[in-house]
């Protein structure tokens, strides 16, 4: 069996940790993360070998690794540097998670317990489809996008690189959001929403630009 390392050791490096773990495809589970100090456990899934730094050196002992941060600009260039390294990227699905087997997850992607990617959708690189988010069919979900948990994204809908997209959100049939955009908690998003915005309310509605 392979061996997975965790970029990010916090609250969402746990959850993804514990994915890992109950997928079952990985013997063993280490954490890099510049704000714990080395050979602390986390969550009794793995401990921390040392800072984000040391990623080269790491490459060496482990197959795979998924970079468990939720900010997307973050998570979005440490993925740019790792593939710069040569890291192979692991994709992990909570064994109570469904994806359609017509639909593609791309490398470093993880599908947390109790969401959904239905057939033709596309899921690109580094996205996190948090628990009990909902992508329907012919989605296409660029890289580094966070769909939080419970988000509900309709069918036919293209979401642009790094948007967070905030728990319990929903985005109507056809939509298109464009790259760096959040969208609030609980949103309800009924017409297409440019990039570099927040964008809030039932409907969504631009209250300020991200930058």
């Amino acid at each position: 069996m392979k061996r997975l390392l965790v970029l990010g050791a916090g609250g969402h490096g746990r959850v993804v940790g514990d994915t890992a773990q109950c997928a079952g495809s990985w013997s063993e589970i280490g954490y890099l993360d510049d704000g714990i100090p080395p050979s602390t456990n986390v969550g009794g899934i793995g401990e921390v070998i040392g800072p984000i730094s040391e990623l080269e050196s790491c490459l060496r002992r482990y197959d795979e690794i998924i970079i468990a941060i939720g900010g997307n600009k973050t998570r979005y260039d440490l993925a740019q540097r790792a593939r710069s390294l040569g890291a192979a990227f692991a994709v992990i699905v909570h064994p109570r998670a469904w994806v359609s087997s017509h639909a593609r997850l791309g490398a470093g992607t993880v599908v947390c317990a109790g969401a959904a990617v239905n057939h033709g959708a596309v899921i690109h690189e580094s996205v996190i489809v948090n628990t009990g988010a909902t992508v329907d069919h012919d989605c296409v979900i660029h890289d580094a996008v966070h769909l939080s948990p419970g988000s509900n994204i309709s069918g036919t809908v293209t979401i642009g690189k790094r948007v967070w997209i905030g728990t319990g959100a929903s985005v109507k049939h056809g939509i298109t959001i464009g790259d760096d955009t959040i969208v609030g908690v609980g949103a309800a998003v009924v017409a297409d929403i440019p990039g570099g915005v927040t964008a809030v309310g039932v409907p969504a509605r631009v209250v300020r630009s991200v930058f």
